[in-house]
């Protein structure tokens, strides 16, 4: 069982650093949403899934610990969370420390993670309805001039042409 709870511990401890790597990526991530850098916001978005597949693996390593750990135990492993480890672990001491401290450390790291990331997908989501606004004021001056059946009406008032909503040499 020893050997199990340090492979456990170690198991948690390299997810914990995982964490640690996506919060300023994240972070990075929100100035790059905010200056609206596509390129910048790509680059990071490569680099978050190549950390989400690394976190992945050690999930994976993880169940396996636990379903490992509630043969040895006679329980099932849905029921073997981080406070019931802490508790079998009270036979040893550093174990039980360790455990305590990596769960307050994910338990931290997810928290901040997931506000980092609501707050991305708030300021994407706003992104989003700033360029339905633009395309539908686009839209709506279209018509308008497009409705103007005056001796000139082949030519724009604005002094552009109307070939299409968005500039084909960018």
């Amino acid at each position: 069982m020893a050997s199990l709870m340090e492979e456990m511990i170690s198991t948690l401890s390299q997810e914990k650093d995982l964490y640690l790597t996506l919060l300023p990526i994240a972070e990075e991530k929100t100035k790059a949403i905010v200056a609206n850098d596509l390129a910048a916001l790509q680059r990071i978005t490569d680099k978050e899934q190549e950390a989400i597949d690394r976190v992945s693996a050690l999930e994976r390593k993880r169940t396996e610990v636990l379903n490992n750990m509630g043969i040895v135990l006679g329980r099932k492993p849905e029921e073997l969370t981080l406070t019931e480890l802490i508790k079998v672990a009270e036979k040893q001491p550093k174990a039980q420390a360790d455990l305590r401290e990596l769960k307050d450390a994910l338990g931290k790291s997810v928290k901040r993670l997931a506000d980092l990331n609501e707050r991305n997908g708030a300021l994407i989501q706003q992104s989003l309805e700033m360029i339905e606004f633009n395309m539908n004021l686009l839209q709506s001056t279209r018509m308008v001039q497009g409705n103007n059946y005056t001796r000139n009406a082949g030519e724009s008032e604005l002094g552009v042409t109307q070939t299409g909503m968005f500039d084909a040499k960018q």
